[in-house]
């Protein structure tokens, strides 16, 4: 079993079930190995929370870093980056939808790592809101955590073929440009 393959056989778990309620043991088993050779990988499940977490904010700020490619239009930005955020964490293969996860039930040192890392892949989302002709006097920190709190909760209620997440982030931003 390659670190690879297990990495993305926790992601789906942890996004699916939460870190607390995923065990090593749960891991394996849908891994196909035995809990203990987990740990020739991971010396802890800690340290398998922060590398899987680390690649889905890798793979998902990696995204929007492509889309906004070229785009110059500060809604057009924001848009690009709302489509690639959705697409990243509604994808199969994804790590970046664990992510959504809650984090509360971490330890504290853990959830610090894990927070500072999302901070960092937020703050694209800090300098797209600044960008914003936003009416003055608007709170753009609210602003930019309702846009995130909506897309992030996306996961909970999606279901592929009815609309497609590209669909759904321009609608959102449409929404909220009115």
């Amino acid at each position: 079993m390659s670190r690879d393959t297990l990495m993305a056989v926790s992601a789906r778990l942890f996004a699916r079930g939460g870190f607390g309620a995923t065990s090593m043991r749960d891991i394996a088993g849908a891994a196909g190995m035995l809990a203990g050779s987990m740990y020739y990988h991971f010396p802890s499940k800690n340290d398998l929370i922060a590398a899987v977490y680390e690649r889905g904010v890798a793979e998902i700020g990696s995204a929007v870093d492509s889309a906004l490619r070229g785009v110059q239009e500060p809604w057009d930005r924001l848009e690009a980056a709302c489509v690639a955020h959705l697409e990243s964490l509604l994808a199969d293969r994804a790590h970046a939808a664990v992510m959504t996860a809650d984090l509360g039930q971490l330890d504290a040192k853990l959830r610090r790592r894990l927070v500072a890392m999302r901070d960092g892949y937020e703050r694209r989302f800090v300098e797209l809101v600044a960008a914003l002709p936003l009416a003055a006097g608007s709170d753009r920190t609210l602003w930019r955590l309702q846009l995130l709190g909506a897309m992030n909760w996306t996961p909970t209620w999606y279901r592929a073929g009815k609309k497609s997440p590209s669909f759904i982030a321009r609608a959102l931003v449409a929404s909220l440009r009115s």
